[in-house]
């Protein structure tokens, strides 16, 4: 691995879809470089192709620490948001 190289890998993954063609995937990842891993979670907006492949947007994702606490205040702010 060179230096500035970074490597992610999905743990896991989950799909909402969404719409006529679209997506949300929320997936736990990790980042991997010559320093170290780090984790965090992905969530990603896409659409899927005529030929039913997947594609993600660009510049429609977010990534969050991998942190129980601010995971579950996130979802909880998104369930406020909703009432």
């Amino acid at each position: 691995m060179a230096k500035d190289e970074v490597q992610f890998e999905t743990i896991s993954s989950k799909e909402i879809k969404f719409g006529r063609n679209s997506f949300i995937e929320v997936a736990r990842k990790k980042a991997k470089t010559e320093e170290g891993e780090n984790e965090f979670i992905s969530i990603s907006k896409g659409f899927f192709m005529p030929d039913g492949a997947k594609r993600f947007s660009r510049g429609k994702n977010v990534s969050l620490p991998f942190d129980k606490e601010v995971v579950t205040e996130l979802a909880d702010k998104i369930k406020e948001v909703l009432k």
